[in-house]
């Protein structure tokens, strides 16, 4: 017997629509859901909804499978079919891993889940421990960074369906990978959302990508619902181990249960059923550490949340660049406040904001592990405007550097796809929409938002162009060429310098230690030391103890002498005293 069901509240009459067959009129129930029964519509069937007297066929809102896209039908898909072999797979926690983030359509060349399977290998090799996948519901068009997605329970068919990421998810943890899937619950995209037509999703207020969604208004219930039934589907249906909440910021939400809280609580109990550490990583940029407090101490119980200030501190630093939010960053004393405090603002003033913002971490309760930092992401990448790499401005030495910086911080460290090669492809903003004047509203939209931060129009790519996405994909060939080769061996030897040594992974920020002068810094954790010479010149630096060995050097002519160290220009070395 197969039962459909889909929540409207507020219609009026509801009709299910199946090929070939005399529309099915359904029955509501005092909790708004809109029942039928059609025992001969099984797994592979496609159907779609009718709304009051409208005749438009609308896909399903928690559709499993868009195989004709978002404007399609909806077909029924049976999780129980798939094969896993996962069984024994027991986890990956957050806590000491490395994250690795990737796009799917531009990790290689054939853009699928299948395709990342058959890179797994590099990864593992690398030393990696978690994929994060950028979003991978489905949206309108063949190829977009996935932040427009419409069907908050469909796998992207392109990328492979269903199937498709289930497929990954097994390979990877048959390799030890564990897997984090990036959602986005702030928005819909424009192009392709029914959802809203079906129920009160969405409320009057406006975000830059969209109306925000309705957590705390009439039926709020319901949306809630929504959100809590998908997250439990990816960590449960699909097996991944953890999920990147985008821009909660973009959530408004001023019930007595915030809604993050009501999800860490759900997930927590999946994650005791299933038997395996589940994560929820937060975007947030209010530096609140109330998210990722345990709620026994007040906070929202989130795992993680990702760590601006940690890229801006870094970024400024090796870059000199100080436009727009990097304001207030670039000095010496900033990543020392972020390296043993977590955030840089952390109730101080942002020149950027013009108003204090954030909140103090507590250094003694709150472990660095919670801080998911990073030197380069698909944001600080894809977001300017040539979507241009670290490894196109920053000399081999300097990227060296900050890897070094990065990967001995006490914090979860994550790369973006390419850069433990120093890959030399960028990685721009793309997207495929059908609709003539949606693509070109999103066109110039993008050149004006960069015409305001000073590039001509002629410097912004255009979205729309499939140029812009291709030149976006990584080249693997890169790897076969000896500077990109030693590049891709240091980051190999540098992770696994991190998981080798204790003091490495110790998340304690009360325990980091920092001096700094003269365009150096010393990091001390426990017994080891980080020495970093930024400057374009040879400096002897005065260590806080008797070195013993040196570990790891970023490049030659480090010379160590008892309790001092010469380093030639812009170079790093992990000592052991």
């Amino acid at each position: 017997m197969t039962e459909f069901t889909v929540w409207a509240p507020e219609a009026g009459r509801v009709r299910l629509r199946l090929p070939g067959d005399a529309d099915h009129e359904m029955r509501v129930g005092s909790d708004g859901w809109w029942r039928v029964e059609v025992p001969a519509a099984g797994p592979g069937t496609d159907y779609a909804y009718l709304l009051d007297d409208d005749e438009r066929a609308l896909p399903d809102p928690r559709s499993a499978w868009q195989p004709a896209g978002v404007h399609g039908p909806s077909r029924r898909y049976d999780h129980a079919a798939f094969e896993w072999t996962d069984h024994a797979w027991t986890g990956r926690q957050l806590p000491g891993s490395v994250l690795y983030e990737l796009h799917v359509g531009t990790f290689t060349p054939e853009g699928t889940f299948d395709a990342a399977i058959g890179r797994l290998d590099h990864l593992v090799d690398l030393g990696v421990d978690m994929i994060e996948l950028l979003p991978v519901n489905a949206f309108n068009g063949e190829h977009n960074w996935g932040y427009d997605g419409v069907c908050w329970y469909a796998p992207h068919q392109p990328y492979g369906g269903p199937d498709g990421l289930k497929r990954l998810v097994d390979a990877a943890h048959a390799k030890g990978l564990g897997v984090i899937l990036d959602v986005v619950y702030n928005h819909f995209g424009p192009s392709g959302a029914y959802a809203p037509m079906f129920a009160p999703y969405l409320t009057e207020q406006d975000t830059p990508w969209g109306r925000t969604v309705n957590l705390d208004g009439p039926h709020s219930d319901g949306v809630r619902r929504y959100i809590v039934d998908s997250v439990l589907m990816w960590l449960g249906d699909y097996h991944v181990d953890g999920l990147r909440l985008d821009a909660v910021h973009a959530m408004p939400d001023s019930r007595a249960t915030p809604f993050l809280e009501e999800v860490a609580v759900e997930v927590d109990a999946l994650a005791t059923h299933l038997g395996r550490p589940l994560s929820l990583i937060a975007e947030s940029d209010l530096n609140d550490p109330t998210l990722i407090t345990p709620r026994e101490a007040g906070g929202f119980g989130l795992h993680a949340q990702w760590n601006d200030d940690a890229h801006h501190a870094l970024h400024t630093l090796l870059t000199g660049e100080r436009q727009g939010y990097y304001g207030d960053f670039g000095s010496l004393d900033c990543l020392t406040d972020v390296l043993t405090g977590g955030f840089f603002h952390a109730g101080t003033w942002s020149s950027f904001r013009n108003r204090s913002h954030g909140r103090p971490v507590d250094r003694r309760r709150t472990p660095g592990h919670r801080f998911v930092a990073y030197l380069q992401n698909h944001d600080q990448i894809g977001n300017r405007a040539t979507g241009d790499r670290l490894s196109a401005s920053l000399s081999p030495s300097l990227l060296r550097v900050g890897a070094t910086l990065l990967f001995t911080a006490p914090f979860t460290p994550m790369l973006f796809m390419g850069e433990e090669w120093a890959a030399s492809t960028p990685w721009q903003f793309f997207t495929s929409h059908p609709e003539p004047e949606l693509a070109t509203a999103v066109a110039v939209g993008r050149r004006r938002e960069f015409a305001a931060h000073g590039w001509t129009s002629d410097d912004v790519p255009d979205p729309q162009d499939r140029q812009t996405f291709a030149r976006s994909r990584l080249d693997w060939a890169e790897l076969d060429k000896p500077e990109h080769r030693e590049m891709y061996e240091f980051h190999r030897r540098l992770i696994a310098l991190r998981r080798s040594r204790a003091d490495l992974s110790d998340p304690r920020l009360d325990r980091v230690d920092v001096r700094h002068g003269d365009q150096f810094l010393v990091l001390r954790r426990g017994e080891t030391l980080v020495v970093a010479n930024l400057a374009a010149k040879p400096q002897r630096i005065t260590l806080p103890g008797t070195a013993r060995r040196v570990l790891l050097a970023t490049g030659e002519g480090v010379t160590v002498t008892r309790d001092r160290i010469e380093l030639p220009a812009e170079t790093a070395a992990v000592v052991a005293l």
